[in-house]
């Protein structure tokens, strides 16, 4: 059996969301009680991660641990076509990923105690991000 939605989300710009309870309803629609969520991002400069859900300090530290590892504006970044964010939000995509896979139990996600699914916002800039949720089981 296998249900698929796809999500719009709007951004406020850099920075996560937390999607899990969007994610949960997708399965709740679904009817399946054992199997696999499977979350895909459609874009190159947003990502999603599973992360601490309890403490917001350590969503900002991975904010702080990106701007370090990819630097918006760096002069030898070539691509900057949408500002100087650009390449800085492709690099923190690759770095990270666009889909993520969750067990599924009891008609629920097996996710940890404190773990969140979450769309990560690269773009300095608001934006309209689509995630596909397919649920197999």
């Amino acid at each position: 059996m296998a249900h698929q939605a796809i999500l719009s989300f709007d951004t406020p710009g850099r920075g996560t969301r937390d999607i899990t309870r969007d994610v949960a309803h997708v399965l709740a629609q679904s009817g399946v009680e054992c199997g696999l969520v499977q979350v895909f991002v459609q874009h190159t400069s947003c990502s999603l991660t599973i992360t601490e859900n309890a403490d917001p300090d350590v969503r900002r530290d991975l904010e702080t641990l990106m701007e370090r590892l990819a630097p918006d504006g760096d002069p030898a970044w070539r691509h900057d076509d949408e500002g100087p964010d650009d390449m800085a939000a492709h690099g923190r995509n690759v770095l990270t990923d666009t889909g993520l896979t969750v067990p599924v139990g009891g008609g629920r996600l097996l996710l940890g105690t404190w773990q969140g699914i979450y769309l990560w916002e690269h773009r300095t800039a608001p934006h309209r991000r689509k995630v596909v949720v397919t649920v197999l089981g």
